[in-house]
């Protein structure tokens, strides 16, 4: 029986924090990737419409969260899968 002590819920809040963070990335370099390329084709062809930076920045971040959804929801499984291990040790 492992008692629950500061260390191990500090420990399990930065494993939390690493998997947000793990997570959030790759759909975030994708739409900062895709907010550049539009605002360079923007600037040489002086064209500034609103609509022309959200929808393909919209399309592409849904395509990217539909391609990575089942390797989010592995991690966020395996995560759950070890917290509920770690508490079951603790009882």
């Amino acid at each position: 029986m492992i008692p629950l002590t500061i260390e191990v819920f500090l420990d399990i809040m930065k494993s939390g924090i690493g998997l947000i963070l793990e997570i959030i990335v790759p759909p975030l370099v994708v739409s900062l990737i895709v907010g550049l390329i539009i605002s360079i084709f923007q600037a040489v062809t002086q064209i500034h419409e609103q609509t022309l930076m959200f929808a393909p920045r919209v399309i592409v971040m849904f395509l990217t969260l539909l391609f990575l959804s089942g390797w989010m929801a592995q991690k966020i499984l395996d995560f759950f899968t070890e917290l509920l291990q770690r508490y079951f040790q603790m009882i």
